[in-house]
């Protein structure tokens, strides 16, 4: 094969992409760049760049972009309660778009002419890094190696590192059976026994919370302030967003807050099963609509609900690059102007329980609201009208239907 010259790779360090890199070589004889990303997953990536070197590569770039994942991806789509299929809160999606978005930029810094991911033909990750590419620099080439190789097990994947010295580290203790995506939003767990959707996740699988049964027995109280729909401070001290997520992930975790099974659909077609665990993300959902619910005007809330779908549906999908999301969010965003406050919440074994809200750009009138004596607030003899106008329709239909 040729036609490439130089190829960025999204480089992990792991077995399949330290065998995609030697593969590269040698399949396109082009030069590899790596690119790896720490996005808060809290994994040692130092071994990353001695990995790389020893494996021939001469251009190496571990990125630190855990600020920008979560201040430019997590919150925008926090503004917009994303949630696919009724439950996801998007982990693993909103991460690629900027994995892509840093390998077209490194492509570019570095005159690559290629880009190729270690993504399989069977998932999602793969639309999502190649239609990202595609937005943002449609003239690179990119690689699949999984849509190319024979190498489609673990046992030749190994065979190969072994003809070829590459070495494969063994995580300690044997590491997880299952396949694994950590970021500053999520963890995800495939694979293995979760193949059977019947199956039952062992107690250890899960990483990040405790089970609810093990949880305190004592609630924590907790409060979040916003400010244009973004939280920016946690128990009345100011952070910044990816520290704010890690704070509220450690909380989370501690009360058994944020876990999920759940049998997916596909953009590519397949019904997939995964276990996540999203402590932080769990919290601040709850909390965002709670200080849209007293500073939303009640259609402009109702219409972001109707569009919410849809927008989830183009992150899980890949599309985050393309207009009609940017489109989408220009609005989202415009509805955020005066969604600020403070949310008191109480986290107890599993659950996140609003206490109270308050805002000074509230929308709440307890005059009008009340049971009570409103003082002329409001005249009820007003609502027999709107209600005599709103029902001529249905009176008309139900003349028709005799």
């Amino acid at each position: 094969m040729s036609g490439v010259r130089k190829v960025v790779l999204a480089y992990s360090g792991g077995l399949d992409t330290s065998v995609i890199l030697k593969w590269l070589a040698d399949t396109y004889g082009c030069e590899v760049v790596t690119f790896t990303a720490d996005l808060g997953q809290k994994e040692d990536l130092s071994h990353v760049r001695g990995k790389a070197e020893a494996l021939g590569v001469r251009e190496i770039y571990v990125d630190d972009l855990r600020e920008e994942f979560v201040r430019d991806y997590v919150f925008p789509m926090f503004r917009a309660n994303a949630v696919y299929e009724g439950e996801y809160l998007l982990g693993t999606s909103i991460a690629r778009p900027l994995i892509a978005k840093r390998l077209a930029d490194i492509a570019r810094e570095t005159g690559a002419d290629a880009i190729a991911h270690g993504a399989t033909g069977k998932g999602n990750d793969q639309v999502r890094f190649e239609l990202g590419v595609a937005a943002l620099a449609p003239d690179l080439r990119i690689i699949a190696p999984w849509r190319e190789w024979d190498l489609n097990s673990r046992e030749r994947l190994l065979a190969y590192a072994a003809e070829h010295n590459i070495v494969v580290e063994k995580k300690a203790g044997g590491g997880s059976p299952y396949s694994m995506d950590a970021n500053a939003l999520h963890i995800s767990y495939e694979g293995e026994g979760l193949e059977d959707p019947d199956f039952t996740p062992e107690a250890e699988m899960w990483r990040w919370t405790v089970s609810p049964e093990e949880a305190p027995d004592a609630p924590e109280i907790i409060t979040l302030d916003f400010e244009s729909g973004d939280p920016v401070a946690l128990n009345g001290q100011t952070m910044g967003p990816h520290e704010l997520l890690d704070h509220l992930n450690e909380l989370g975790g501690r009360h058994g807050i944020g876990r999920l099974d759940l049998v997916e659909n596909r953009y590519v077609g397949i019904k997939s099963r995964g276990c996540y665990e999203t402590p932080g993300g769990t919290i601040l959902l709850k909390a965002h609509r709670a200080i849209e619910s007293l500073t939303l005007d009640r259609d402009a809330a109702h219409l972001k609900d109707e569009l919410m779908p849809r927008y989830a549906e183009l992150i899980y999908n890949g599309y985050w690059w393309s207009p009609e999301r940017r489109m989408l969010q220009a609005a989202i965003d415009d509805s955020q102007r005066h969604v600020g406050g403070r949310v008191r919440l109480k986290l107890y074994k599993g659950n996140v329980i609003v206490e109270g809200r308050s805002s000074s750009a509230s929308l709440f009138d307890a005059k009008l609201s009340t049971f009570e004596d409103d003082e002329g607030a409001y005249d009820q003899k007003d609502a027999e009208g709107f209600i005599r106008l709103n029902a001529l329709r249905l009176r008309a239909n139900a003349k028709r239907e005799g």
